[in-house]
């Protein structure tokens, strides 16, 4: 007897030993899906311009962002509806090798067009990794340890974010930068076996259909909506199509999509979600949060470049201490919430956020880098507690068969919400940058190729072509330039503000009275 019970704590002491395994190779593989995701975008970012250089196409360089920014958001709904019916497992796996294969053939391109479509191509895999890899979390931990290990990834990401540019720079001094695209390989590859061998799920085993009408419709407006607002941005691209039918069709699709997915039985984007107020608000916020994410980090280097005649390095080194402040707040943040809830600690991010704005309404020609960077920290502070407290409310107030799109809808909304406050803030600055320049005097614009100058402002963003600039004309391009970014700057506190209300909205409560949803498959040992 005594022989049989030693044999039983011994099984379920081997039993344990094995989930344990599973579940730490398990979230390393996350790490390196975050880790990879988070560290593509800004080693690419730095080595586009010897990219450029090498390929030629300078026409085509904003396509390179574009492409993956269309194919990578379109597809972030379809991927998490799909892990919900089939398992996180097999649909990472497809999204993984979709990036994997892009990734080894943008290394191989050879021209701009290939590399373009290239890109799209690993947009396609992009919009399955980091999404599911965060569902998976979910999956594995409970609430308490969810919100402490959320904290963590959210600081691996910023601690990537803020790699990359160094990263990438090394890359293209030192090796070539054909390797910024092979660096993802090695741990693409990595992390898909990680997956293969260590998570192992239980699916409910029942007749499924897949919502093909919702997922051409929603692929369709979003992709509608992103060209009109990428058209928008940069007039004379060649579209066939002018942006407002763009957007109009686009309109469109998004009503014929909400009345399909009302009346289908399993849609792509099951339309509860947002009946309930812990969702509804946490994506709302993630909108306004993506908005005014994309309005610094596009704006704050156009400031210190052309406004403050830095460099492309000084406007990295003034935006990396928000990817300082962020895995600060995020940490925190998933310590604070098990303490007091999600509503205190998102109302303390929004709080943050706002102050940041605002400090950024007091910037002028006389403001120094130290006090820009001191704003990023602030901000990173409450992007980091925001957002660590959205992704666990949500991922925790749903079940298993949820867990995939309510997470995946996050980085959707947030991504929608920086393209179209960019779009705005965009258009409202070469709206105010136009009459500024216009308001130039004839004097300020004497010298050589003044006319032509005064055309194309981007002039001062270059420290060598700028250096060759009349000091009159240069002092009176540079003050249009702070007029219109501050305007730009408005919007962006404008939207914090919005954000902050929202936070109000959010509900009280502890983290246990939030948590529900109930679980019919997920990651076993």
């Amino acid at each position: 007897m005594r022989a049989l019970r030693c044999h039983a704590v011994l099984r379920r002491l081997c039993s344990t030993l094995s989930r344990s395994t599973n579940t730490m190779a398990i979230t390393v593989a996350c790490m390196m899906a975050t880790f990879l995701a988070a560290l593509d975008t800004t080693v690419v970012g730095a080595a586009m311009p010897t990219i450029v250089g090498a390929l030629g196409g300078l026409a085509l360089y904003s396509w390179v962002f574009s492409a993956y920014l269309l194919t990578s958001t379109t597809t972030v709904p379809v991927y998490g509806r799909l892990a919900d019916m089939y398992g996180r497992k097999p649909v990472f796996m497809v999204g993984a090798s979709l990036f994997i294969l892009g990734s080894a053939l943008c290394g191989a391109a050879t021209s701009m067009e290939q590399l373009i479509l290239f890109r799209t191509l690993q947009g396609l895999g992009a919009g399955g990794v980091l999404p599911i890899s965060i569902t998976m979390v979910g999956d594995l931990y409970p609430i308490r340890q969810r919100a402490q290990i959320q904290g963590l990834f959210s600081a691996i990401w910023g601690i990537s974010a803020l790699m990359g540019p160094a990263v990438g720079g090394l890359i293209v001094d030192r090796i070539e930068w054909r390797w910024a695209f092979y660096l993802n390989l090695p741990f693409g590859l990595l992390a898909m076996l990680l997956f293969g061998l260590y998570l192992h799920e239980t699916i409910e085993r029942r007749r499924r259909t897949i919502d093909y009408g919702g997922a051409i419709a929603l692929t369709v407006a979003v992709t509608l909506l992103l060209l009109a607002l990428l058209e928008n941005g940069q007039p004379g691209s060649g579209m066939l199509l002018p942006p407002w039918v763009l957007l109009a069709t686009s309109l469109l699709l998004f009503g014929l999509f909400l009345q399909h997915e009302s009346r289908t039985p399993e849609p792509i984007l099951p339309l509860d979600l947002f009946g309930r107020r812990v969702l509804s608000v946490s994506y709302a916020a993630n909108f306004l949060m993506g908005a005014t994410l994309f309005g610094f980090s596009s704006f704050v280097p156009t400031f210190v470049q052309g406004v403050l005649s830095g460099t492309a390095l000084n406007a990295g080194a003034v935006l990396a201490p928000m990817s300082l402040g962020w895995p600060v707040g995020s940490t925190a943040g998933g310590r604070l919430i098990l303490r007091y809830g999600y509503r205190p600690i998102v109302l303390a991010g929004a709080a943050f956020i706002l102050a940041g704005s605002l400090m950024m309404l007091a910037v002028d020609r006389t403001t120094g880098q130290p006090f820009l960077m001191m704003v990023m920290v602030v901000v990173g502070l409450g992007m980091g507690l925001c957002g660590t407290s959205f992704l666990v409310a949500i991922q925790s107030s749903v079940g298993w068969e949820q867990r995939g799109i309510a997470t995946a809808s996050i980085q959707f909304f947030q991504s929608i919400g920086g393209a179209v406050g960019v779009a705005i803030m965009g258009a409202m600055m070469n709206s105010s940058l136009s009459q500024g320049l216009r308001g130039l005097t004839d004097d300020q614009a004497t010298g050589p190729d003044g006319a032509s100058q005064l055309s194309s402002a981007s002039v001062i963003l270059d420290p060598v072509a700028r250096s060759s600039l009349p000091g009159g004309l240069l002092e009176g391009m540079q003050s249009a330039l702070a007029s219109s970014l501050h305007t730009v700057f408005v919007a962006v506190a404008i939207m914090s503000a919005l954000g902050f209300i929202l936070a109000f909205l959010f509900p009280g409560g502890s983290v246990e009275e939030h948590a529900g949803g109930g679980r019919s498959g997920g990651a076993g040992s």
